[in-house]
This record gives structure tokens, sequence and C-alpha cells, in this order.
């Protein structure tokens, strides 16, 4: 929807604020580190999960645990990874402009690909993601282009 959104404070460490900052004109461009990586477009590839999904999740594992003693690790995600230029991709759509990035070495200690398995939730829980990285990006889009000073444009 787009009602709520991720207002970090400072520069973002997550990859979404951080595009959704570029395209509302409060960053230049987003920093993409390494394109050489063994992924389909050479960008670091990772699991998003819009904040519904994850929360919806959260549901899910309360409801399951009902009655449940003891302790239990899901994974919750997508399963599915996007690449970095993927989310730049998916973003531009919903803001309808081009998002400006440079290519730069990679970081030490970053890996090629990192998603979730959430085999387990689904099985267990009966959760599955139901979002796209195309649905999170509109709905960041939505929030961000109607709050280009986060939460500060409430006071």
């Amino acid at each position: 929807s787009g009602l709520m959104g991720e207002d970090p404070k400072g520069i973002p460490n997550n990859l979404v604020p951080y595009v959704a900052q570029v395209a509302i004109g409060k960053r230049a461009l987003v920093h993409v580190y390494g394109n050489d990586y063994p992924t389909h477009d050479g960008t670091g590839v990772r699991d998003y999960i819009h904040v519904m999904d994850l929360a919806s999740g959260h549901v899910a594992a309360l409801a399951w645990m009902n009655g449940r003693t003891g302790v239990e690790i899901f994974n919750l995600g997508t399963g599915k990874g996007s690449s970095v230029l993927d989310v730049i991709k998916a973003f531009s759509k919903a803001c309808g402009r081009d998002i400006p990035y440079k290519i730069e070495a990679r970081r030490s200690g970053d890996i090629a690909e990192n998603y979730a398995n959430c085999d387990k939730a689904a099985r267990e829980m009966g959760w599955k993601a139901k979002y796209t990285i195309e649905d999170m990006c509109r709905d960041s889009w939505n929030w961000q282009s109607h709050n280009p000073n986060g939460y500060e444009d409430e006071a």
C-alpha cells in the first residue's frame, strides 16, 4: 500500500531505502559493489522480503506456536534472489525514471548469492511470501514519493 515506509536515519544500510532516496533526489546515485559475480547480471543476489510478508510470517509463527513449547527456527523470505540491478530496474519501473548507479569494486566479505530456504515455513506453518520485488518497490516508492523527508513531513 505504501501507507507506511522505512525512514532510516543517516545513510540507509539496506538497498531498497537507499534506492528510494536516490529516486527522490536525496542521494545522487546507487553504488553497486561488484559486477563480476557469477550471477545472471554480475551483481550480488539477495532475498528481499516485503514487510507485509514478513509481518504475515510472524503472525503465522505465533499461530503455529500456540500450545507448543520448545524452540524452532523458520526462515522467512521469498526463497528467490534478486540482484542489485534487478532491484534498481524494478524501482525505476515503479517511479517512472531511470535510477542512476555506478559500478564500484567489490566489498570485502560480500558473497555472490544469499537467499532463504523457506520450505519448512511453508510445510509446517503454511506460510509463503506473496509479494514480488516489483510490489516492494512500488509500495516503497508510493510512500517515499509522498514523504520525501520521511516522517519529518508529518510533524
